[in-house]
């Protein structure tokens, strides 16, 4: 899988997910390899967007289509300023990598020195799901550089702040280490109103 986070101020919010909408009806039908995306406004107006494709010579394929480079132009124009683009060909799944259904999104953006670390620890999926039931799946996406993007699907926001309260389940140190070290100086980008694509 590869992804792309997409990330960026936007107080002309109704406007983008318009936008965002005529890219589904429009162009969706003829994007070979898109699988789908998350996307949502924080409460300081940051737009997040992680769209996911079966690869990166797919997400490529798609970027070259004229129309889709019309679009962009479009969508460029409704955001407030510079956006960032992160490709991740980097891809590691918890459970299912998600779920439309999820009523609240946190992303999560940070940097190890051990990438392998942290994704085998996403794939302990029995561990974490003990620790967090309220968790319905999750996609980790690595730069080179050992940046990660972490999008965590939850049932409900409501549910999500009770489990950060929850006392944890005993855990190895190591266990624990590499969790402390993922947070430290981490970003936090929450999404009380995700909406969500699907092929």
């Amino acid at each position: 899988m590869f992804i792309q986070i997409i990330q960026g101020r936007c107080t002309r919010q109704d406007e983008l997910r318009a936008h965002a909408g005529t890219w589904r009806d429009e162009l969706a039908p003829g994007a070979k390899g898109w699988l789908g995306g998350t996307y949502g406004f924080t409460d300081d107006d940051q737009f997040v967007g992680i769209v996911r494709f079966e690869s990166k010579e797919a997400a490529t394929a798609n970027s070259e289509r004229p129309e889709q480079g019309a679009w962009a132009e479009r969508f460029m124009a409704l955001m407030d300023g510079p956006v960032e683009f992160h490709d991740c060909d980097d891809v590691t799944l918890m459970m299912d990598g998600g779920s439309d259904s999820a009523g609240f999104v946190q992303v999560i953006r940070g940097r190890v020195n051990d990438p392998d670390r942290l994704k085998a620890l996403m794939t302990d999926t029995e561990m974490l799901h003990e620790a967090r039931p309220d968790i319905l799946g999750a996609t980790l996406a690595f730069e080179d550089d050992g940046t990660f993007t972490e999008t965590i699907a939850f049932t409900t926001e409501a549910e999500a702040r009770d489990g950060e309260q929850r006392e944890m389940p005993d855990m190895p140190a190591d266990v624990r280490e590499t969790l402390d070290a993922a947070m430290q100086g981490a970003t936090f980008w929450d999404l009380h109103r995700p909406w969500f694509e699907s092929r």
